[in-house]
Order: C-alpha cells, then structure tokens, then sequence
C-alpha cells in the first residue's frame, strides 16, 4: 500500500516517492524520478526520468521539470514555471546529456519564472513572477526582471532585509546575515523572535 496520495487521474511510473506526498489530477511523472516525503504535486505537472525532488516542495500547477533538474528540500514553485535542459534545442535531435539545473533548499520561484538550463538558484533565494533567470542566483539573493537581476536580499520568511554596515544585513526580527561571495549567510540569529 503506497504511503503517498495519488489522483486517479495521475500517471505515476516510478515508485520513488517519499511518504505523505500528494499527487493530483492530471499529473504525470516518468519512472527514474525521485520525490521526497511531503511534497504537493498540483494538477497539470509533468516530471521526466533524472530528476531528484527533495522533501517539503512544493510543485504548483501547469509545471514541466525535465531532466537533469535537481529541486531541493523545502522549494517553492509557483504556477507555470518553466524549467529547460538543453541550450541549444533543435527538432528531431534528441539530447544524450541533459544540461543540470539545481534549485536548492529554501528557495521559492514565482509564477511564470523561466529558468535557463544549467544554472543554480541558491538557498533561500526568491525569484519574482515572470523573471527570466539566465545565470545564477546567489544565496538569499531577491531577484526579479527580465533578465532577472538581483534587486536585494531576503531571509528565510522571504522578508526584504535591510543593509547595517558594508557586509551585513539584518531582518525585522534582528537576525543578522553576512554577506558573502556565495550569497548571505546567517550571522547571528535572534532566539525566541518568530
């Protein structure tokens, strides 16, 4: 007995799926895919063979993940993001070595986002609705446009944070984050605050 929900109207090929994952109407996923525990997979999704998705996603509507995609623990994907896996698609010539994309922990995209092949969306870093992300993203860096370009940083709680000295940062609640060439990283963390 599966210890994940599935529509009856979802087409699930692979038995790799983490328990109290939820998976609706309409959603097809390939066999070879890896899905966490406690992720929701909403209607109109479809995941290929090579993609590992971590624990707690989130999967909106109407998403295509392709091959190659990696999507950790904790990730947000709003309604009809895009991901690729080929930079230099052409018909009828099929791709031997999907180009890898990583989004990592923490990280939300927002609705209508395309994500370019072969890049790594950082920790906790939010992407605005309709970006276009075309190289990567930094660790708790807010990005949004087209071409999406960093914009400010943000914490865990997707919270604009706001610049105390040249290297670091800090939240409503007191938090303070080091900035980094990777992205931010927590400094000192305020207990009891949230």
């Amino acid at each position: 007995l599966a210890s994940y929900f599935k529509h009856p109207h979802a087409l699930v090929e692979t038995e790799s799926i983490g328990e109290g994952t939820r998976i609706w109407a309409f959603v097809h996923i390939l066999n070879g895919v890896n899905i966490g525990e406690n992720c929701n997979i909403c209607d109109h999704c479809f995941i290929e063979s090579q993609v590992s998705i971590g624990n707690n996603v989130t999967i909106k509507s109407g998403i295509y993940i392709w091959a190659g995609t990696t999507i950790e623990d904790d990730v947000f994907l709003g309604p009809n993001v895009v991901f690729t896996n080929d930079i230099r698609p052409r018909s009828k010539q099929f791709l031997q070595n999907p180009v890898p994309t990583l989004v990592q922990k923490g990280a939300s995209i927002g609705a209508n986002s395309t994500i370019l092949a072969g890049i790594t969306i950082g920790k906790y870093a939010m992407c605005g609705i309709g970006s276009v992300v075309t190289r990567d993203v930094k660790n708790y860096a807010l990005v949004f446009g087209n071409p999406a370009r960093q914009q400010g940083w943000v914490n865990e709680r997707g919270e604009k944070l706001q610049q105390r000295t040249a290297s670091l940062w800090e939240s409503t609640n007191g938090d303070i984050y080091k900035e980094t060439s990777e992205g931010l990283k927590p400094h000192k963390k305020q207990k009891n605050k949230f």
